[in-house]
């Protein structure tokens, strides 16, 4: 159980008694030094697997160390999330503690707080009712009522997306409407759990039975609210394990703290304290920029802060990079990742990370433009799929069916058996030509395919029972396979998460940091988030900025000063030389553009702001004089175009830009060319054939035009 173990992780293993901090930074084995542990108590029959209980913050975390722990034989072993545990908790002692049955469980309270607001007489519009929505989880979690949170704000400097009056009021509405509705929501399965623990001695107690071990994962991620449940959990003992980063804290506005994780030997003076600094995720080039980065750092989470030393083989120096806008930024970007998929980079390990999710669109676009594939991380759940409930209703009628079911008598192996169903939901060995649509649920099923030979490789001699098995456990926790192709995700979401090759983006004061963060404790958590990015890349780093937002504006951008120090040639904080490697920061050669002024609705005249809107010339609510005929053949011939090349239809044109040009109806190589989204290179390849087809001529493929102009 303790062999491959490195030395750190193997007192983590041995350390079974007694409260334990595990100090461990980013790709140093976490997980495993922790699985194993368990596992070895479990084997050593110091820990019974039914009384321990193991807490993280993630359903797909939670999965992972599920089938690591049955993996190592300690199958037994709870590993849930904090909601999961105290939601189970709930609804076994509901009908004992209060009676009767358990509130039903709002999964979105947007709805809700909506109707609050109306009922408040406040109008919010869509991205404050989202806000406002934050804030009341926020409250919740950081165990504040409705009448204190005005002033709770005001002594924590918070910033409040509107008048604090008005949201504590819209709060106790919403307070009222779930009393009234008999619903709960999931901030309240905390706080009930909390009150019945609290007040019902015996209900407490017979928890404290069953469970006499707890290990927390992302322990500098609690919020008070789950401290406090963890306090009840243990009662007067201290078999605590407890495992974070405070340099990867990075959620505090849902209430999360390191100040837990940083007075834990505070509150247990004879804690076992261990370290595990060895990265074995990342390069030395990579794990020299992350440390300089949090060299520079200040506040108590920086006094904590851990060295980190890669344990791989030296891969190249991060790439520093400037642009004169962002669109030249996105394909530059682009372009690498083609050419990093062209060296052999597989697309489902590269990731382009941003800060806000309103810069995905242009990498979107980008990204089609140069015929890459890509997902966006955040998108509908991977086992909520109808092709994959699909899928897995025929391997699961095919486990049963065992050696009757024909589709299997010429399949040898678990693989060949999983293609043998799949082909009858529509996988096939090439994907498809067709629209992103069909595109999307190939994927799903090639996923599905690449599971069973993953789980084949790490089981061999797996039945396709096993594997439904694993599907039904995967699916349980939400912890889906991976999807060939760039992710696209902003940094809060890539937190887990590694590539093999990591391009962040957009990296220019007012971004990062971004521009509301102002006190000193907010800039320290920017700083951390751009650490967490960078320690997201196992070989190629990618660093870069842009001068300005647009073409032919002018260039007042600065990059961000976390950069001062790693960027080559900068100098950082405090007189700090260069802590980053590489030649230089590179500076493409810029293609002269006219200067233009603002973009302006040709509607309305109202200057557009919204990339969608500027693609289209108007703005979205003003009325489309759209050539609705032209559109629907601008679509049929994309579509053929896009199978007789093998990309997806958004390959060719996005539908964003089939409008634009439906609206538009572009009578020249000129004309078209003008149109966003209509790049030189896609008018050598596309061009004669969409200007034909708005003339009402039959297309043809490469450039035409009357006036030669490109």
């Amino acid at each position: 159980m303790l062999d491959g173990l490195d030395p750190e992780q193997r007192e983590v293993a041995l350390a079974l008694h007694g409260p334990v901090c595990v100090l461990a930074g980013a790709g140093t084995g976490k997980t495993r030094a922790i699985t194993h542990r368990i596992a070895y108590g479990v084997r050593a029959g110091i820990l019974q697997p039914t009384s321990v209980l193991a807490v993280t913050f993630t359903n797909r975390a939670a999965g992972e160390m599920r089938g690591r722990l049955r993996q190592l034989g300690a199958a037994g072993v709870q590993a849930r999330t904090f909601h999961s545990a105290a939601l189970r908790q709930l609804q076994y002692f509901w009908p004992k503690a209060v009676g009767g049955e358990l509130p039903r469980l709002v999964e979105r309270k947007v709805q809700l707080v909506a109707e609050a607001a109306a009922r408040c007489r406040i109008r919010l519009d869509r991205n404050e009712l989202r806000d406002v929505t934050s804030e009341i989880e926020w409250a919740k979690v950081t165990q504040t009522v409705p009448a204190d949170y005005p002033a709770v704000v005001a002594k924590t400097q918070r910033d409040a997306p509107r008048d604090t009056a008005e949201i504590s009021q819209i709060y106790a509405m919403y307070e009222q409407l779930k009393r009234d509705r008999s619903v709960i929501d999931f901030e309240d399965v905390l706080l009930l759990t909390v009150a019945i623990l609290q007040d019902r001695h015996d209900i407490a107690d017979h928890v404290r039975r069953q469970y006499q071990h707890f290990v927390v994962d992302e322990y500098q991620d609690v919020s008070p609210l789950q401290q406090r449940l963890l306090d009840l959990w243990l009662g007067d003992r201290d078999n605590l394990c407890v495992v974070g980063d405070a340099s990867q804290t990075i959620y505090s506005f849902t209430g999360a703290t390191p100040e837990h994780l940083l007075n834990f030997r505070t509150r247990h003076p004879n804690a076992t304290v261990v370290k595990l600094v060895r990265d074995y995720r990342s390069t030395p080039q990579v794990v020299h920029l992350a440390n300089g980065l949090l060299g520079q750092a200040r506040g108590r989470a920086a006094e904590h802060r851990l060295e980190l030393v890669s344990q791989r083989e030296k891969g190249p120096e991060p790439a520093y990079t400037e642009y004169g806008d962002e669109p030249a930024e996105a394909e530059g970007t682009a372009r690498r990742i083609r050419d990093l998929i062209a060296a052999g980079v597989p697309a489902g390990e590269i990731a382009v990370l941003y800060r806000v999710n309103s810069q995905s669109e242009v990498y979107e676009q980008a990204l089609s433009d140069a015929g890459v594939p890509y997902q966006l991380r955040g998108a509908e759940r991977f086992f909520e799929r109808a092709e994959v409930r699909e899928a897995g209703v025929a391997l699961r009628g095919a486990a049963r069916a065992g050696g009757n079911d024909s589709l299997l008598d010429d399949a040898e192996g678990l693989p060949s058996q999983v293609r043998a169903v799949l082909s009858t939901k529509g996988w096939t060995t090439d994907p498809p030509a067709g629209s992103g649509a069909m595109r999307d649920r190939w994927e799903s099923l090639a996923a599905l395919v690449r599971l069973a030979e993953d789980f084949e490789q790490a089981k061999p001699g797996a039945t396709l029972s096993d594997l439904v098995a694993e599907l039904d456990e995967r699916a349980a926790a939400q912890h889906a396979p991976a999807v060939q192709g760039v992710t696209l995700a902003s940094l809060h979401s890539a937190k887990g998460l590694e590539w093999d090759a990591v391009f962040l983006v957009g990296l220019t004061e007012g971004m990062m940091p971004i521009t509301y963060a102002r006190t000193d404790e907010q800039i320290e958590e920017e700083r951390r988030l751009l650490y967490v990015g960078v320690t997201r890349a196992r070989f190629h780093l990618s660093l870069s900025w842009s001068l300005s937002r647009s073409p032919g504006s002018r260039g007042g951008r600065r990059p961000s000063r976390f950069l001062n120090g790693p960027r080559p040639g900068s100098t950082g904080l405090g007189g700090r030389g260069t802590v980053g490697g590489g030649g230089g920061v590179e500076r493409p050669a810029v293609t002269k553009r006219r200067r233009r002024g603002p973009a302006l609705c040709r509607v309305c005249g109202k200057t557009l702001t919204d990339a969608g809107e500027m693609k289209l010339m108007r703005c979205e609510e003003c009325p489309s004089d759209m050539d609705e005929a032209l559109y629907e053949r601008l679509r049929d011939w994309r579509a053929d175009r896009a199978k007789e090349i093998g990309q997806p239809a958004y390959c060719v044109f996005t539908d964003k830009t089939l409008m634009a040009i439906a609206e538009a109806v572009p009578g020249s190589a000129g004309e078209l060319a003008g149109i966003s989204g209509v790049g030189v290179r896609k008018m050598d390849r596309f061009g004669a054939a969409v200007l034909a087809i708005c003339a009402g001529e039959d297309p043809v493929e490469g450039l035409g035009g009357d006036d030669g102009e490109v």
